[in-house]
Order: C-alpha cells, then structure tokens, then sequence
C-alpha cells in the first residue's frame, strides 16, 4: 500500500463532525483538506470516493458500504476512543488502517467523575432547580461530606488513578478492586487492593473505571448491590451496560442505594422508557448525556492527536494508535499472517484461565514456525491478551501498555517434528502460578485449540465456550447439559478431553462445550455445584 503522496498532488482529507479547528490547522501543509462540520450519510457517501483520509467524532458511521465505495481511502482518524461507529474488519479487508486517540480524554473523564460525586452528596442539581423554581428548601438539601468516608474504585487505570489521588487529597480512604495491577503499584499509589467482595462491604461510594467486557457487563448488579452496605453511593463514568440500570433502580427505590450519578447508560441516547427515568427516582439520580470527555480541552487533545497521525501516516506511514492491522514489513508478516487470529485468540483464552497480574508470556513454537520470525505473532498474542482487561489496546501500542505493566516477553524456538505441523503454544507466569494454551492451525485457516492448561482438547474458538473440569465418571456430561438445557442454551458441539498424564491428576476429565449463548451466572453456579464439577469456566473469543 502506498502511504506517501505524489510530488504533484496532495492527498484528499475529508473533515466532518465539528472537530476543532486545530485539526484542520495540522494537516493542511499535507493534504487537501475538505471540512464539512455535518454530513448526511449520503453527503458522505457522495464525498468518500476521492478521499485519501477522513477525521471523524461519533456522528459519522464509516460503513462497510462507506469503505467499499471509497478505493481510495488509506487511513480513517477518529477523534475519540470509541471506534464503534467504524466497521473494522471492513476497514481491514480493505487496506484502511483505523487509528483512535486513547488517552486524550483522560483528565475529563477524572473530572467528570469527581463533578458527579460531589453533586450527588450535595445534591447541586436538585438543589438549582429548586432555587430556580421559586424556593428556598434548605433542609431538604442537607447534604453528606467526602471527608473520612471510603471510596471503592473498580478499575486503577490512567483515570481511576486521577480519581485516587484527587479524593486522596480530600482525605477518603481507597480501597480498589483490580486483579491486573501488581501490588507494588497499589503500594506506591497509597491504595489498599481488594477482592470484589471484600469491597463491596465496606465501601461508602463506588466509582466505576474500567472498559465494557464480557467481565465487566452487569458487574453491578442485583447481587453484588445487595452485597454492598446500605446507603452506598454509585458513579459511572465509564460504559454504559458496566452497571443494570434495572437494578439500580429497584436499590435506589428500596433506600439499599442511597444515590447514583450516571454519565453513561445501556442505551444511548438514553430511552424514555429507561427505570432510570421514573418521577419516584429524580432526587436520588444525576444523569448526564455522556459528558465524560466533553471539555473543550479534551476536544482538542483528540483532535490534535489523532491530525497529528493523520499527517504522519500519509508522509511517513508510521502511526501510533492503530486499532486493526499493524503497519509491519510484508515479508515479516506474510509469512504467519494466517497464524495472527489464532495466536490472538489462543491469548484471549489464556487471559481468561489465568488470575491475578501477569509477569511473563512465553511464546512458544515448533514445526515450520521455527524458521519464520515471531514478532507479528509476539504482537498478536499481547493484543489478545491485553485486551481482556482494557480498552484501545493495538497492535502498535501492545508492546508498550506490556513494557509499563512489566509484562516481559519471551519467544522460544522448539525443534524437532510433534503431531502437528505447526504448533504454538502460550505460556502466561503470574504471582498465582503459571498456565498455558496451545493451538493449530487444520489446513490453511482453521483453528483448532488442543491444550487448555493441561487439557487435551480440539476445540474451534468460539464466542462462547464453556469449560467443566470434572471426576471421570459416568453420567457427568448429561447433568451439566440438563443444566444448560433447563436454560434454554442450545449446544453446538462437545467434547470430553483427559488430562496430560504429567499432572498428578490424571484420572480428571473436561468437557468444552460450544454454546449458541453464554451462560448466566446462576447456571455457571448450578454446574459448579454439581458433585463431581471441580468449576465451570466460560470462555469467550
């Protein structure tokens, strides 16, 4: 693909979404830059076929339709971190590399989430409102103080830790909730780690920081909010869908959950028909329409970050954010392209097995990989496994969200012939032990997981699998399938796999269920129970 210009002729750069000004400012010495502060879908459809490159906020959707009519198209900037508006897998059958800016609206989002906390204690908006309408309820309003109460952060990123220190200084006590961070760090920070449910007792309010995974959705929920201690306070400036608004609202109504501040929602924009939005709620609820990185600032960081890729790309072609292919040298990657998903895959799988803060991955090959360089799968396997925990994690930035996190890294070389052609393995050390995966290729694309820790397994990676290491005895398979079968979730395939004889356990068998649906927490609860289940694991790709 050709990143860099013809003497001759600037490239094209469509501008849309009213991104600031100072976007326009850093990429016009490169490009021909064509601003339109809103577009119609057909406006866009109309304008993409000439663009070399297109900058754009939440408003404009880069369609599958979108890039198959723009042949030209080489980079799409969008000034934020959200890339849900952009069809990536489109973008990358088409050559169209994706970048984001994540961590422009860092310090917003922290601020947002403190304005939120202390306008539910002091009940600021209800208090305006009030005041505006003619009355002077001064008892009503009585608010509480920060001072000497306990906040709970789930999540100590780049945000959560500006929300650490900041409510540091006002003199709360932190305890955090974050398996991913290595002890040291929480020390440094002043903070004290705790396991979910130790927090949930103990913490006055809970602030959310962390990205919407398979983890994270509904973390809070019926249970856990019932497992927090009456009167707890709730804010959420991170993703909608984190917290069950449903549940929510029941706590709030019953007194268990004496307030909440809202700033992201399941839906957005946020439904009439939302129980957040009941009359019997309004005095215990700030919402705000997903304000957490609109400042005036945070809009210009973006914008300035992702022109400045924008510009680069197109005279140098290097990038730093990029969210779907990696710009590596052809003869590096060609060579294990078709390896890329597995390893990335075999590396979600591995991150999903495992607890506690990884300290080191080993990559691991034999057969003809041995004579191919590792670094796109070494890329792949950090992408995966980074990704599990956080959001905007790429293949250019992997290496060094790992290096900061000290993740090391080791790529090892096996010879001599196996049972497969190919095989790769993952190895992931923490503070807990070790585990790993191995996976294959079968002909040219398909992938095949044959260890899963010490299980002997062939299973296609799929959205949901379910893992039941079990006593080997008979009738097991058929009392977890009544389980998944009273729920309503219909089983692709199944397979029994025996441990590898090296563990002193080898009379333990698996079964790996693919499953058309994930199962639910009370289910993953009813198959742990079964006598014989030694856990049940739902594993996600």
């Amino acid at each position: 693909m050709t990143t860099t210009p013809t003497p001759h002729a600037k490239p094209n750069v469509l501008v849309t979404d009213q991104i600031n000004a100072a976007a326009v400012a850093i990429l016009e010495p490169v490009a021909t830059v064509h601003y339109h502060a809103n577009l119609s879908p057909a406006q866009l459809l109309e304008l993409i076929p000439t663009m070399q490159g297109v900058m754009i906020r939440s408003a404009s959707r880069i369609s599958a339709e979108v890039l198959a009519a723009a042949p030209q198209l080489q980079i799409v900037g969008r000034a934020g971190v959200g890339v849900d508006n952009v069809d990536l897998p489109a973008a990358t059958e088409h050559g169209v590399v994706v970048v984001n800016s994540p961590e422009g609206n860092t310090v917003a989002a922290a601020e947002q989430t403190l304005a939120l906390l202390l306008a539910m204690v002091r009940h600021t908006p209800m208090a305006d409102a009030s005041l505006k309408a003619g009355r002077w309820d001064r008892k009503a309003y009585t608010g509480s103080e920060l001072f000497g109460k306990t906040l709970g952060l789930i999540g100590l990123g780049k945000i959560g830790s500006r929300v650490a220190k900041a409510c540091q200084a006002m003199g709360m006590k932190l305890v955090v909730y974050d398996p991913f961070i290595a002890p040291e760090l929480a020390e440094s920070l002043g903070v004290t780690l705790l396991s979910l449910e130790q927090l949930w007792p103990v913490a006055d309010f809970i602030t959310v920081h962390v990205p919407k995974t398979k983890e994270t959705t509904h973390l809070i929920n019926a249970s856990t909010l019932a497992q927090c201690k009456a009167g707890v306070r709730l804010v959420n400036c991170a993703r909608g869908g984190i917290i069950d608004e449903a549940a929510l609202a029941n706590a709030l109504r019953s007194g268990h959950v004496a307030s909440a501040a809202l700033d992201v929602f399941e839906q957005e924009p946020l439904e009439t028909t939302s129980p957040l939005l009941a009359d019997d709620l309004a005095h215990k609820l700030i919402l705000t329409p997903h304000l957490g990185a609109s400042t005036e600032e945070a809009q210009v960081n973006v914008a300035l970050d992702v022109a400045e890729q924008i510009r680069d790309f197109l005279t140098t072609g290097a990038v730093r954010s990029a969210v779907n292919l990696p710009l590596l040298r052809s003869d590096l990657l060609d060579p294990v392209r078709p390896f890329m998903p597995l390893v990335e895959n075999l590396a979600k799988v591995l991150r999903q097995l495992a607890s506690g803060p990884a300290t080191q991955l080993e990559i691991r090959v034999k057969g003809a990989l041995t004579e191919k360089n590792l670094a796109p799968l070494s890329l792949a396997a950090l992408k995966g496994l980074l990704s599990q925990n956080r959001e905007g994690v790429t293949y250019v930035n992997a290496p060094l969200l790992a290096k900061a996190q000290g993740l090391v890294v080791s790529e090892v070389k096996v010879p001599g012939e196996g049972s497969f052609a190919n095989l790769v393995t993952l190895v992931l050390h923490t503070p807990q032990g070790q585990v790993c995966v191995a996976g294959t290729l079968l002909g040219t694309n398909l992938q095949r997981i044959v260890d899963l820790d010490g299980f002997k397994a062939s299973l296609k990676p799929t959205a949901h699998m379910l893992m039941v290491p079990h006593e080997d005895k008979p009738g097991m398979v058929a009392k977890v399938a009544t389980v998944l079968g009273n729920a309503g979730i219909n089983i692709a395939s199944l397979q029994v796999g025996q441990k590898l004889e090296t563990q002193a356990d080898a009379s333990a068998s698996v079964m790996i269920f693919n499953l058309e649906a994930p199962v639910p927490a009370p289910q993953l609860q009813a198959i742990t129970a079964i006598e014989g289940c030694f856990g049940a694991t739902l594993l996600q790709v």
